[in-house]
């Protein structure tokens, strides 16, 4: 049993703010990898060695904090050199980055990702993109920004942030023992 002054005061009352919806741009991919596992620094025989790798992992719950069970998270994101897997951006893109991902979510909501810490490219900060879906629907796509990052002043998508949606969505990049490491939790409405 939880002591009452360890849960949250969202809980108490009853609900959780929704993460804060945001648009899923131009390169969401067109043709998924075969290769569309957690491990994003993987590309089927290939590894991916550029840029720094990180752990990124969370918990999806809805509202009430009831996790997602059975849901999937999709991740996707640029190379360490600010391109995607994406006819969109050319055929630039570092073919070992696997650069989109999918993990189904446990009975305890949980999600986790090998990825690289994101690189920012021209006009954006860096960002991951998001979306949680259940089987018969789409619950929920935005983007998670690196804490303390110099290029978040100046990106349009977080600037338009308030304050609130800024805490939500900006995350810090902490050393591990094996490697970076940032905790995004995701609140939909189920």
């Amino acid at each position: 049993m939880v002591a009452p002054a360890l849960v949250p005061a969202a809980l108490a009352q009853g609900a959780l703010a929704p993460t804060p919806r945001q648009t899923e741009g131009p390169y969401y991919p067109v043709r998924f990898p075969s290769d569309s596992d957690g491990d994003l620094l993987r590309n089927g025989l290939m590894r991916y060695v550029d840029g720094q790798p990180v752990w990124v992992e969370g918990r999806v719950t809805d509202t009430q904090g009831v996790p997602l069970a059975g849901g999937t998270v999709e991740i996707w994101q640029c190379d360490a050199d600010g391109h995607y897997h994406h006819p969109g951006d050319g055929d630039k893109a570092a073919p070992a980055f696997q650069g989109f991902g999918r993990v189904v979510l446990g009975r305890d909501g949980r999600y986790r990702f090998r990825t690289i810490r994101p690189a920012p490219y021209a006009g954006r900060t860096p960002h991951i993109h998001f979306k949680v879906r259940l089987p018969d629907r789409e619950l929920l796509t935005t983007q998670m920004y690196v804490a303390g990052d110099p290029g978040n002043a100046n990106d349009f998508l977080w600037r338009r942030l308030t304050a609130a949606e800024r805490a939500a969505l900006t995350v810090p990049f902490s050393p591990s023992a094996d490697g970076l490491r940032a905790e995004f939790a995701l609140v939909v409405q189920a």
